[in-house]
């Protein structure tokens, strides 16, 4: 009989336990990682939304997660949390800033949980931290310059420049928000940006525009597409020309070696990256060809940066991939 294969090490490495959060604009997904690295428990809960309150709302929920991982698992003791958040984020002052479809401004997350856990607490943006997970330990490991790009509800990056991530006091990475078209209106109030023509909720709600259909998401637009519905082709030929626009700018301004392009709408596999590889080649002169790469650390990215960036604070030091 043949030896089963040996489990795979844990991705984060032994180090002190913390607890980790990601909230999203529709669900937030909670974990407790123990010494070893692992993750004893995920869960995923509703974001709550109480308007002006929902930064309040999203701390007491967080210290509601954290009792019943207390309860639960009475032999791991976290001794620092890490929380991302979507919007505008200052993550030098702890600040969530501005999140247009979540109701907070200038909201002092670190404070307020770092209050409600008594555990210090690193806060940063939800794309930010899932991209510390894919610089450190996936695709984006092997190389210096290199931004990691999420295509989901919304679509922002994490720039990383000569290994370091680069956040522009917060501002920096905002892909989603540059114009690339005439039109639809942004929820931030900007006509044309990327995230409104590109992104997977934008891509739906386009064609259910365009043809009074209800689909739910842009996977089952790229299926008609494929099937032949013309309709459905011009949405996604339109948002694949709009990616491959912004990520232009992108390449004649900070030259990166790779892109590296998560996020659900990246679960398309080959049907985005190959044409949007096409288009961007097609747009390139003398630039540098960046590679560009699906994401590969997986829907717990955001829970694994911020672990990692939990324990940053406890001085451990920073895990980082094999080259």
């Amino acid at each position: 009989m043949a030896t089963p294969p040996s489990p795979a090490p844990e991705p984060l490495g032994p180090g002190e336990p913390v607890l980790a959060v990601d909230v999203g604009g529709t669900d937030m997904k909670a974990a407790l990682v123990d010494a070893s690295g692992r993750l004893v428990e995920v869960l995923r809960r509703p974001t709550p939304l109480d308007g002006d309150r929902t930064g309040e709302a999203v701390v007491e929920a967080v210290a509601r997660l954290a009792d019943g991982f207390r309860d639960r698992h009475p032999d791991v003791t976290p001794a620092a949390a890490g929380l991302l958040v979507p919007g505008h984020v200052d993550d030098d002052a702890g600040v969530g800033v501005f999140a247009e479809n979540l109701g907070w401004r200038d909201f002092p997350f670190r404070d307020r949980a770092e209050a409600a856990l008594h555990l210090p607490v690193s806060f940063s943006h939800d794309v930010r931290g899932a991209g510390e997970a894919e610089h450190r330990l996936g695709a984006a490991a092997p190389y210096r310059d290199v931004v990691v790009m999420a295509i989901g509800t919304g679509i922002a990056g994490a720039v990383f420049i000569d290994g370091r991530l680069y956040t522009g006091g917060g501002m920096a990475g905002e892909m989603g928000h540059s114009r690339v078209a005439d039109g639809p209106r942004c929820a931030c109030g900007g006509i044309g940006c990327l995230e409104a023509v590109a992104s997977a909720a934008a891509i739906a709600r386009r064609y259910n525009a365009r043809t009074g259909a209800s689909l739910p998401g842009a996977r089952e637009v790229l299926e008609r597409a494929e099937a032949g519905d013309p309709d459905a082709r011009a949405v996604w030929d339109s948002a694949l020309d709009a990616l491959a626009l912004d990520l232009s700018h992108t390449v004649a301004l900070l030259a990166p070696e790779a892109i590296v392009i998560g996020g659900g709408l990246a679960q398309a596999g080959p049907a985005l990256f190959e044409p949007l590889r096409e288009r961007l080649d097609g747009i390139l002169t003398f630039h540098r060809r960046p590679a560009l790469l699906p994401a590969s650390i997986g829907e717990n990215a955001g829970l694994i940066g911020a672990a990692l960036r939990a324990r940053d604070l406890l001085g451990a030091p920073a895990v980082q991939a094999a080259s």
